[in-house]
């Protein structure tokens, strides 16, 4: 025969709805804290209770120290006792020793029926939690318990209470205490007051659980949902598509008669629910979200800033059934199709279409305008305005206009998306890569000005440059901001750019070679018959110097000066040495004020050039290039110094064993 200890802690199990275990925790628990109560134990003492689940009998263990002579026992034990329950003490150790106070059960009862409540309502809270947390977005079962204005309180299983407020319930719907009801469980919360379980039957995934419980295709994963639009209580739209081939996923949710959809419509309070394939394309899965009204086109724009917009035309008679009642049937096929909606009648979007074409508005540019269809389109218009009929031909003639203009329309808005497109790109590749990856803070900008550039999203340097180059305005936006800040980043920006400048090659050495006589035909300049101007000899090329990559220009060629003590040489024909290269063109002395050396030689007509400065390479007088009888070699040259205003001649001396251009008044 079972004790009372048993019989009671079977009661509370069954009233409880808890594991044993639980229940012996709660009350091992309360042991221990009427123990302590009861000899006024430090809680730094370490207490252990257990309970004999058949007999119902408790013992108490705590720890003390090991003693020669007990001076309290709460805390102490002697020796001998602790030798006992452990042959390997010694004394300053700790063991832990059964404490039990002598009717302790009656003690116990007493003092710890409150904390054994307390804990056994903590334990009961997080089974509910735990339990009811798994189960989110499922179906429940619950009867209802309290109605009033602003929720109604649901019994559910395991002791727990479930709130379904005003606006997750479905309109019309009435219930009374006792009821059962099915809702989804949406949401849990912990609260100091136990779980908190929130039920709806208004949520679209309560539709969905309902389909998977009565669509056996659906619960096996060969017909899955794509979307669920619902407006509870009045209508709602569901997307389902096959998954296996052979099986019509329309088919099997609304059941032979209508058996299946059927059922779904009673637990929804009579809500309609319409059933459509779902498709890939998204004209047709428009055109399908929109039944029952028939679509003469779908047009999308997917270019549109924001929401993705799909202009439906349907025929006169549709539009209203289309729109539905307050606009619910757009509403809803929008919310399924996730496309923005613009539902149009065929008569309408002709007329928009022409009077586009007619004004050549900038973003329908037409080339190619008939204007015999536009007349043909004005006829029709023109006979609807005024009531009368339109055959089954018209009609045709207004689809195929609406179709054509709305297809050009959406050609030519992704023609100037791409083109934008392909600038913006240019602008990126025109920016070095290397500033994407450049923090702004190294930047040659004053460090407020990285900080507030970081906190509007230029992280980088070329985030900064990028938006420069697209709109220089939304710098000068931000607040902080002025012209003088602008024109400060645009130089320390100039400046980075430089950094990414190609260096320039160094220009290649380039041999003089001799002048051709055909190049002296060609020469800019004609001296006159009593002083001609001999070009200048090039240097000779040694070992030591390397050749020179181009000449100065004329105004920057000044004469020798005579060093002192050096006597001036007469301008005697000199014999160049071998080696030396001939000159390459004639420099053109730079005269001051303007002077041409024409004019200087009128001044000083007694100049004369000497025999030997005569050409070797002159051309004859037909200038085919044929040379003349070869003479002396030039070594001397006429040029015109501005700071002494006189003509001075050039020769080759030698010096130091090499040829040295000197200056020579000439007399």
């Amino acid at each position: 025969m079972k004790n009372e200890f048993t019989l009671a802690f079977n009661e509370v199990l069954d009233e409880k709805q808890l594991s044993r275990e639980v229940i012996l925790e709660a009350l091992e628990a309360a042991m221990i804290s009427a123990y302590r109560k009861a000899v006024n134990a430090s809680n730094a003492q370490q207490v252990v209770a257990k309970i004999d689940p058949d007999s119902g009998k408790v013992l108490i263990y705590a720890e003390k120290e090991v003693v020669d002579s007990v001076h309290d026992e709460r805390t102490e034990v002697a020796i001998e006792d602790a030798l006992k329950v452990d042959p390997e003490t010694e004394i300053g150790s700790m063991v832990i020793m059964e404490t039990t106070p002598r009717d302790f059960g009656r003690v116990a009862a007493q003092t710890a029926r409150q904390v054994i409540q307390q804990r056994m309502r903590e334990a009961e809270r997080t089974d509910q939690f735990k339990h009811y947390g798994t189960q989110t977005g499922e179906i429940v079962n619950g009867i209802v318990q309290a109605v009033n204005s602003n929720h109604i309180t649901l019994g559910l299983d395991k002791k727990a209470e479930g709130i379904m407020p005003r606006k997750e319930q479905i309109p019309g719907e009435r219930f009374r205490v006792h009821d059962r009801v099915r809702a989804l469980l949406s949401e849990v919360k912990q609260t100091p007051r136990g779980p908190q379980i929130t039920l709806s039957r208004a949520h679209r995934d309560f539709l969905r659980r309902l389909l998977e419980d009565e669509v056996p295709e659906i619960y096996q994963g060969m017909v899955e949902i794509r979307s669920i639009a619902r407006e509870p209580g009045q209508r709602s739209k569901v997307a389902v598509a096959a998954l296996q081939p052979g099986i019509d996923p329309v088919g099997a949710c609304v059941g032979v008669r209508g058996v299946r959809i059927q059922a779904i419509v009673r637990e929804l309070n009579e809500e309609k629910i319409d059933v459509i394939e779902w498709n890939p394309d998204p004209a047709e899965y428009i055109a399908k979200a929109l039944s029952p009204a028939r679509v003469v086109g779908v047009f999308l724009d997917k270019l549109t800033k924001g929401a993705k917009t799909a202009t439906v035309v349907v025929p006169e008679d549709q539009l209203s059934l289309a729109i539905g009642r307050d606009g619910q049937n757009a509403r809803l096929a929008a919310k399924l199709t996730s496309w923005r909606i613009d539902i149009k009648s065929l008569p309408e979007a002709a007329a928009d279409a022409l009077h586009k074409r007619q004004n050549q508005e900038a973003e329908f540019e037409f080339e190619d305008r008939d204007k015999e269809v536009e007349a043909q389109i004005e006829y029709i218009l023109g006979k609807k305005t005024e009531g009368r009929p339109i055959s089954p031909e018209e009609y045709q003639v207004l689809t195929r206009f609406v179709v054509g203009a709305e297809k050009m329309a959406i050609e030519q808005r992704e023609a100037t998306k791409m083109a934008k497109r392909e600038q913006l790109d240019a602008i990126r590749t025109a920016i070095p890569k290397t500033a994407f990856e450049t923090p702004l803070d190294e930047l040659n900008i004053p460090i407020r000005y990285s900080i507030l550039l970081g906190g509007e999203g230029f992280s980088t340097i070329g985030d900064l440059m990028y938006q420069l180059a697209l709109d220089s305005d939304v710098i000068l936006g931000l607040n902080g901001m002025g012209p003088k800040a602008l024109s400060d980043i645009l130089v320390a920006l100039d400046e980075y750019r430089a950094t990414f400048a190609p260096a320039q090659p160094p220009a290649p050495e380039v041999v003089a070679e001799p002048e051709t006589p055909e190049a002296q035909q060609e020469a800019p300049i004609t001296e006159p018959e009593a002083a001609p101007v001999v070009p200048e000899p090039e240097p000779v090329l040694s070992a030591e110097e390397p050749p020179v990559a181009q000449e100065p220009a004329p105004a920057e060629l000044a004469p020798e000066t005579v060093e002192p003590g050096q006597e001036i040489d007469e301008p005697t024909p000199v014999v160049q040495e071998e080696g030396a290269v001939e000159p390459q063109a004639v420099i053109e002395p730079e005269i001051q004020d303007e002077k041409t050396l024409e004019a200087v030689l009128e001044e000083w007509p007694a100049i004369k050039a000497p025999e030997a400065i005569a050409s070797d390479d002159d051309d004859d007088e037909n200038g085919k290039g044929k040379k003349k009888k070869k003479g002396k070699k030039r070594n001397t040259e006429l040029e015109y110094d501005p700071d002494r205003n006189m003509l001075v001649v050039k020769k080759i001396h030698k010096k130091g064993g090499k040829d040295q251009w000197m200056s020579d008044d000439w007399e």
